[in-house]
């Protein structure tokens, strides 16, 4: 299931190895569950499906380096350990509510972010790259652009779709205010599916600018986390405690992050020779 193509309904059901008689119990007792099953399996494979070709779940040229994803890793959890420690010496019940809905916040705007930040980077390292990796670029930018559309777009037909439903049920008869809205719920799961299925991958890939030039997802990752310290500034304010934890946790973090993209950055110049200068 982990893999960009699920199996077909039947060889899925095939897999479970259920008797038949749970089967029928199943049908009996939790007959929604079973119908939403039946439902909902093959819809969000057909979701699944082109989201995964769009947006691979593995970038496809991305130079991929294990010392520097058991180091991001590490700074990752360390991260987290220090911000829940200054959470339970500093923190008021507030401030872990504040803290549940940063997460959020980040979760919900991640992808659109990078949609703003990409084309700023982008331009920067094409202007810096010689002339025959300028030429090299140009296919996998275009691959990239085709990428976000998708996902604007699908963005878009939601609130559209969303409206036309509630058009349906105000204006039209009795006969179809029922019918209509059915028949248009079905697309709105299928892109809302989609959505949850790119979101992963889109924001991981940067929309598919890793396969434009290796470095630019540390690029990107270096410049999103300072985007991110100032959007929590604006937001929530200082984290808790005194005014050193204060500092350290608003600038140690986006430091740290910024380290490791640069580390990244060398290595990959050191090791695979990649340069972001001509």
């Amino acid at each position: 299931m982990r893999e960009d193509e699920w199996p077909p309904l039947r060889e899925f059901l095939s897999g479970l190895r259920l008797h038949g008689c749970l089967w029928a119990m199943a049908v009996m007792c939790a007959w929604p569950m079973v119908v939403g099953l039946l439902v909902g399996y093959p819809l969000a494979r057909s979701a699944r499906r082109p989201a995964r070709r769009v947006f691979p779940s593995r970038a496809r040229h991305r130079l991929v380096d294990d010392d520097v994803t058991r180091m991001q890793r590490k700074r990752a959890w360390t991260a987290t350990l220090m911000s829940l420690l200054i959470l339970a010496a500093y923190g008021r019940p507030e401030d872990v509510d504040q803290a549940q809905q940063q997460f959020m916040m980040r979760l919900t705007i991640t992808p659109w972010l990078l949609l703003l930040s990409a084309p700023v980077v982008v331009a920067a390292l094409f202007r810096w790259s010689s002339p025959a990796t300028r030429r090299a670029m140009r296919t996998p930018l275009r691959t990239a652009g085709k990428s976000a559309l998708w996902y604007v777009g699908a963005f878009t037909a939601v609130p559209l779709l969303g409206g036309a439903i509630y058009s349906t049920r105000t204006y039209l008869g009795k006969d179809m205010n029922v019918w209509a809205p059915l028949a248009l719920l079905v697309p709105l799961l299928w892109v809302l599916l989609f959505i949850a299925f790119a979101s992963g991958p889109a924001v991981r890939s940067a929309f598919n600018t890793a396969d434009v030039h290796p470095a630019l997802p540390a690029l990107l990752t270096g410049a999103l986390v300072w985007e991110f310290s100032a959007i929590n500034l604006a937001v929530g304010g200082l984290p808790p405690g005194p005014p050193l934890v204060q500092l350290a946790a608003l600038v140690g973090g986006p430091a740290s992050v910024t380290a490791v993209a640069w580390w990244e950055v060398r290595r990959l110049r050191t090791r695979y020779g990649v340069r972001l200068r001509a």
